[in-house]
């Protein structure tokens, strides 16, 4: 599942991303989140909130790889705190072109067989 973000991106969004996720049963499936034209907009308690969702899910297993497409520091800041919510397992990695994402996910993919 592959999702391109534009413009100003906050907590709303990302919930109805995790909402589209469970009603499409895609939880398992790899993603990849190019976020290179979005600006990120969470405050800590919009990360907290976030963390509680994604501890949420921790009973939905497997969780498929992710992978996050960001350029600008300040977003990729956001993503590292992002991945480490919740007690995730699933792998997860930030890159910061798309090809690095495809490359990385179908090696992921790949490992599982």
């Amino acid at each position: 599942m592959s999702v391109k973000a534009e413009g100003r991106v906050v907590l709303k969004d990302v919930e109805d991303y995790f909402d589209a996720l469970m009603v499409q049963n895609a939880m398992p499936y790899p993603k990849l989140l190019d976020l290179t034209g979005a600006e990120l907009v969470a405050s800590d308690d919009d990360m907290m909130m976030l963390g509680a969702r994604v501890s949420a899910y921790a009973a939905v297993d497997p969780r498929g790889p992710i992978c996050l497409v960001a350029v600008t520091r300040e977003a990729v800041d956001m993503l590292r705190r992002f991945t480490n919510l919740g007690g995730a397992t699933r792998p997860a990695k930030i890159v910061t072109t798309v090809d690095e994402a495809r490359e990385w996910l179908a090696g992921q993919v790949k490992g599982q067989g």
